[in-house]
């Protein structure tokens, strides 16, 4: 077996996969609002060997709380104090005490068996492992035609403003070394969270590595995202974060996750 990761105190290692194991502990991160018939769903996913999982409780007036504690009685959760899915993430990310953070959607959309793709990539070299629905191996159940030409847009002028590869800017499904939460320095409360973390990690030198994604459709409720209000706030904070300088430690890059996942 392949060992990988920061240095495991003892020795301890964590096996991930029949191939692989890790030396850093995974977080995961789940804002959500009123999903209590999706989050038996989402937890099912779940790999057994993370460490943590928070959920990010919107002021849930369903059984939200109480149906994610009786599927995970180790569960953290933590009552959202502001509002907004990047005010949730970021009170998650807060509380987080893994290594790496994982942040997945409450809905049933993203796919916690996937995680090990992003974890992998982390371990072999990444600072960032940012999901798309539009590399290689990846798809979209759920994405509308408007949808999808708006994020078409806004990747392109991303890629053109921040001298980035990306292929998809605006999904919710990424994982991180916390070490780099500071560098991040996300301060967003809506959907535009994602862009923000993206075009950060680029301005911040961040290794940045894309990890093919299929995005499912909603189980249950409908979603509080609404494509132009949101898209407009994406493309303001692309807009304004040209103007904010951050220290560059090296060019960001996107490779294919074939160069860095271990087997």
């Amino acid at each position: 077996m392949t060992t990988y990761g920061i240095i495991a105190p003892q020795g301890k290692y964590t096996a991930v996969s029949d191939d692989l194991a890790i030396g850093a502990t995974v977080s995961v991160v789940v804002p959500a609002m009123n999903e209590a018939e999706n989050l038996p769903h989402v937890f099912a996913t779940l790999p057994r060997w993370i460490d943590e999982v928070i959920l990010v409780d919107g002021r849930s007036t369903d059984d939200t709380v109480a149906v994610a504690r009786a599927l995970r009685p180790e569960l953290r959760v933590v009552p959202q104090t502001g509002r907004g899915k990047g005010n949730a993430l970021i009170e998650g990310f807060a509380a987080a005490s893994g290594d790496i953070i994982v942040m997945i959607d409450a809905d049933g959309s993203t796919d916690g068996r996937e995680i090990i793709r992003f974890v992998s990539a982390l371990v072999a070299g990444a600072d960032f492992a940012k999901g798309s629905r539009f590399t290689s191996g990846a798809g979209s159940d759920d994405i509308s035609v408007t949808r999808s030409l708006g994020n078409t847009v806004l990747t392109t002028l991303t890629n053109w403003l921040y001298g980035t590869r990306y292929t998809d800017l605006c999904y919710g499904y990424n994982a991180f070394w916390s070490r780099h939460l500071d560098a991040l320095a996300l301060d967003c409360d809506g959907f535009e969270i994602e862009t923000l973390m993206n075009v950060r990690a680029a301005k911040s030198g961040l290794a940045v590595q894309e990890i093919p994604s299929h995005e499912r459709c909603r189980i249950h409720g409908t979603s509080n995202l609404h494509a132009v209000r949101d898209g407009w706030r994406v493309l303001k904070t692309i807009l304004r974060e040209r103007g904010r300088p951050l220290p560059a430690r090296r060019r960001a890059a996107v490779t294919p996750v074939s160069e860095h996942v271990a087997a």
